[in-house]
Formats: C-alpha cells, structure tokens, sequence
C-alpha cells in the first residue's frame, strides 16, 4: 500500500499527457509524464497496445521519482490519430490517477465483473489439442465467449473465458467447476506430459489474456531451450539478444534487433516486468521491417545483473518473449454468427483437415464470432495446401466469412549487425562494457 506522503506527492503531481499531431510528419506524439513507480511503462504499453496502435519509436525515462515516455504511433494502415474522440479518451485514461495506482493483487487491469468463468491451461502441445478442449467444455455446457491460445518450444497455454449455456453468466457450482477441471486436466495429460499440466479456474472477472499468457508462459519456464526445427533455427537467426555492463553508471544495457511486429514492445515489456527488471532509459525505434531496442535495466533490488547465468537467462527469456506471438502460419480469420458449439466444429474440421493451430483468438460480440486461427500442417513446415482451405470453406458453409492470409513474421531477415555494437543512445551514457554475451 501506497504510504501518505506517496498519496500526497501523487496529488501534488497528477499525470499529464500530450498529443500532438504537428511534431511528427508520419505519426501521432504522445508524451507522458508522471510521478513513477514500479509496473507504469508496462501499464501505458499496454493501454497503448489494446488500442490497437502501433509504436513506431519510444523514448523511456524514468529515472529518480519521475516518469516521461515519448511514443510515436500510427493505424496500422500507416495513418495517425486524427479522430478528437479518440485523443480525448486517450488523455482521459492515461490521466486518470487511478490509472497509476498499484492494484492490490497486482495484476494489471483486472476489473471485476460476473459474466463468466475464467479458466487458464496449460501443458505439452501437440496437434488437435485445442480440439479436444473445446469438445469437452462444449460437452459439459460451456459456451466459449473468449479466448486466446499460444504455443511455443512445445509448451501450449490459454486463457479461456466460458458461460453457462443455459444461463449465459459464470458457471457457479462447484461441483460442476471440479468436474471441469478434473476433465481438462485428463486431456492435457493425454500423451503421458513429463511436464504437470495445469488447469487454473478462475473466480467470475476480467483479466488481460495476452498479459496472462505472457506469465504463464514464463511461470512454465518455456524459454529453456529445446532441440529445434530448422525452420525454428533459421527463425532464431533473425533474433539479437545482447547483455552488456555499464559499470560507471551501474545499469545492465540490453539491445535486441528483430523482426518488427505489432505488440512487440509490449512483449519485451511484459517479460522485464515478470522478471522483476525496472527500465530507467530506453529507446525503440522500427524501420524495414526491424526493429532496434536499447534498455538501461536493474533489478527492483536495485542491483545490475550479476552473474553469466542470470545474462543467459535474460536472453533467453527476452528471446522466448519475441518468439511467442511470432510464427511463419496460414492466418485464417473466420466471421459468422455465434452459437453453442461452434468452437468445437471449427477445430474439429482444422484436425480433420490435418491442420495445427499454433495460435488463436476468439472472441463474440454482439451475437457474432471473430476468430483468428493461425494454423499449419501437421508438420510445422510445409505450406497449407489451398485445396484444404476450399475445402474448410465447404464444410463451414456459406453463411460463415472465412478469410485466408499469409502471416510471415519472417519474411525477409534483417541486415546483420556491425561487429563493434553501437548504443542508441550515443553519448548519453559513456559505458565501459566488460561483458558482452549474445546468441
């Protein structure tokens, strides 16, 4: 809890944000600036990445007991923020002061509210597994209202928001909420999981999915490394992870060169977080495709990384964060009206087509389904035979929309670094780097 001189110099300081369109020829301003405290850039990244915005460079500072974030954004059609609607509930959020205050169980953006269960699993992935949940939640009647799905180095996680079928709210019993369990813990184990697999139900509320998933993710410890495929390695040549020291000014300096793609700053965020890493000075900026991200990092103990495996760690983690959300798949994006079940078909008619989901969001609104399936072979390594997807389109039936897109997050592989690693931030801190450790 939050003492009182804090409260005091909190309301003394209240937040303040700018949004300007002039500055900038190709992308709306946005600047913050408040008292800081731990856990409040990964709030406003976030707040910006549930918007739907694009950050095409940041600017962090927060250092001392203040906070100042710059981002440049944009659409994803490449336009800025011109709607005054829009900016006004930017500012209105970002200033709210209870936008800043710690939650007390602290968990980003949990709001209450009663209208479903929220279940999280977890276990080894493996083709139709998503599948064979659905069928079971449907089979026990649940209605799946949302639901997002990730999976990586063999690990499968979710975070699934259910209904009573006949209520239309939370399911409520608790005998039925074992059974629940009981059965999806058994199809997680199906293949003899040498890991636990897990199954978490959740009192009636909301959470942030992707925040949850990130945690989850983390928590299974899913960025030890695997024996990969050689599409997962050449994928892994696109990816730079180094951990340098900046003795004079004791800060540990991360940079990282990837792929761009949306919600990346997010994800890096995300994981500095659950690692209990503060960001003092950091800078992101994108172009062709790559992104160049730069970190003054220390652990909330106020110590810089300290020892070559907690460096090893570091990469791999931030490398796992990266990886996540990225994946060379067939999008297929499916718009139709809503109904109990249907979840279930859709997955079964990808398993019976000898497609792999390797991600997914699902969400209703409104009496209508949107999901995104991003889906490959059974192998992970051949491209989806357009036969295959006529032939989903047949068996979904006319009155569901079903749209197909190829998601390259790798499509082309960024330029390799120089040999001597430059800084962002130039001179801004003069750092006598002992270690260097990259992969």
């Amino acid at each position: 809890m939050e003492d009182e001189y804090a409260k005091l110099i909190r309301r003394m300081n209240p937040p303040r944000v700018t949004i300007d369109n002039k500055s900038s020829p190709d992308a709306t301003v946005i600047q913050v600036e408040s008292v800081n405290k731990h856990g409040i850039l990964l709030e406003v990244v976030q707040f910006l990445a549930d918007l739907d915005l694009v950050i095409k460079k940041a600017y962090i500072s927060s250092d001392g007991g203040w906070f100042m974030d710059v981002f440049n954004v944009i659409y994803h059609d490449g336009s800025k923020i011109t709607d005054e609607r829009v900016v006004s509930y930017i500012k209105k959020v970002l200033e709210k002061d209870a936008f800043y205050v710690p939650s007390l169980n602290g968990s980003v953006g949990l709001k209450p509210s009663e209208d479903y269960t929220v279940i999280e699993l977890v276990g080894t992935d493996r083709p139709g597994l998503l599948s064979e949940v659905s069928a079971v939640l449907t089979a026990l009647g649940c209605n799946v209202v949302n639901a997002e799905i990730w999976t990586h180095n063999a690990r499968a996680a979710a975070v699934v928001q259910v209904t009573d079928n006949k209520t239309k709210c939370a399911v409520e019993d608790p005998k039925r909420l074992l059974t629940i369990k009981k059965l999806l813990c058994n199809i997680l184990n199906g293949n003899n999981d040498l890991k636990t697999a897990k199954t978490t139900l959740s009192p009636p509320g909301f959470m942030h999915r992707q925040r949850r998933l990130h945690q989850i993710m983390f928590a299974e410890r899913d960025y030890e490394k695997i024996e990969k495929t050689e599409q997962e390695k050449k994928n892994k040549l696109t990816t730079r992870v180094y951990v340098l020291d900046c003795v004079e000014k004791d800060y540990t300096v991360v940079t990282m060169h990837c792929r761009d793609r949306p919600k990346l700053l997010f994800d890096i965020i995300c994981t500095l977080t659950d690692m209990q890493y503060v960001v003092f000075h950091g800078v992101v900026h994108t172009g062709n495709m790559e992104a160049f991200q730069e970190y003054y990092i220390r652990h909330v103990d106020g110590s810089p990384v300290s020892s070559e495996a907690e460096r090893e760690r570091v990469i791999q983690c931030l490398e796992a964060a990266i990886e996540r959300r990225t994946s060379e798949a067939l999008e297929l994006e499916l718009c139709t009206a809503d109904r109990v079940g249907l979840l279930s078909d859709i997955t079964r008619i990808f398993r019976e087509n000898s497609l792999c989901i390797k991600r997914a969001e699902i969400s209703t609104e409104d009496g209508t389904a949107k999901d995104k399936f991003y889906v490959t072979d059974m192998t992970g390594s051949n491209p989806v035979d357009p036969k295959t997807i006529d032939s989903i389109r047949r068996q979904i039936g006319q009155q569901a929309a079903l749209h197909a897109r190829w998601n390259s997050s790798q499509s082309s592989d960024p330029q390799p670094e120089e040999t001597t690693m430059g800084f962002l931030f130039g001179n801004l801190f003069k750092c006598r780097t002992l270690k260097l450790v990259g992969s």
